[in-house]
């Protein structure tokens, strides 16, 4: 088994999981130059994306000069958060993505945290 598919599976027992909490989860992506974060909400019927940020809009990419680096993926999380709270949304499960929870990752985790957000 490769990498990919590796993280892709461990991502869809994440996912499996967090459908039978019942909650909206921040679900990460990341390239090798930017980093992506939506807010979804997962019922039985469908799945519909609340809030989304990422390196690609043009607020983001002001305020950092490289968008592939831990402070780019803070700057997400804090609008992320930012956002989530503006649409009454104050708790959400953590979906990884199957990625490890260091790096990147974490950094837009624990900015989001701090703005807001509950895990």
């Amino acid at each position: 088994m490769d990498k990919k598919l590796s993280r892709i599976r461990r991502s869809k027992k994440t996912r499996a999981k967090i459908k039978n909490l019942g909650v909206d989860r921040l679900s990460v992506y990341k390239t090798a130059k930017h980093i992506y974060a939506q807010i979804i909400t997962d019922t039985q019927t469908e799945s519909k994306v609340l809030v989304a940020v990422n390196t690609l809009q043009s607020d983001v990419k002001s305020e950092v000069g490289y968008t592939g680096n831990k402070d780019a993926a803070t700057v997400v999380g804090r609008l992320v958060a930012e956002k989530a709270k503006a649409a009454g949304i104050e708790t959400v499960a953590f979906d990884r993505s199957g990625y490890k929870y260091h790096g990147r990752i974490k950094s837009l985790a624990e900015a989001a945290r701090e703005h807001g957000l509950k895990f």
